[in-house]
């Protein structure tokens, strides 16, 4: 049975998007496994892994379901990750941003996943 996830994003210079993140997260990350991968523990059994992979960077999507969509809002403009706003968006009011090689995050507020 599996029993997390680590969602995973592929980018070009790990420092900078390291720098992202951590703004991103509000935190540093949590544990560095190996020579050019980051990870965040964000909750028991899930997180976010960002790896240096050039070639393929800039093409990876990640939804984090996020309880406070709108104080997080306010908090990333504040912090200087720029974006649009809380929008309407699969049934959810979600938070688009990119990060610096086009990877696209999705904030999501009240995102209800229906178990198999």
């Amino acid at each position: 049975m599996i029993k997390g996830i680590l969602a995973n994003c592929t980018v070009t210079d790990l420092a900078r998007a390291e720098e992202w993140y951590t703004i991103l997260f509000g935190r540093k990350p949590d544990q560095r496994p190996m020579p050019g991968l980051l990870e965040w523990h964000l909750g028991r059994g899930y997180g976010v892994q960002v790896w240096s992979e050039p070639d393929r960077a800039g093409n990876s999507t990640i939804v984090l379901d996020e309880s406070d969509l709108d104080a997080q809002a306010a908090r990333l403009l504040e912090v200087g990750i720029a974006h649009q706003g809380p929008q309407l968006g699969g049934g959810a009011h979600i938070l688009q941003l990119a990060d610096p090689d086009g990877n696209r995050v999705v904030l999501a507020g009240a995102l209800v996943i229906p178990l198999p």
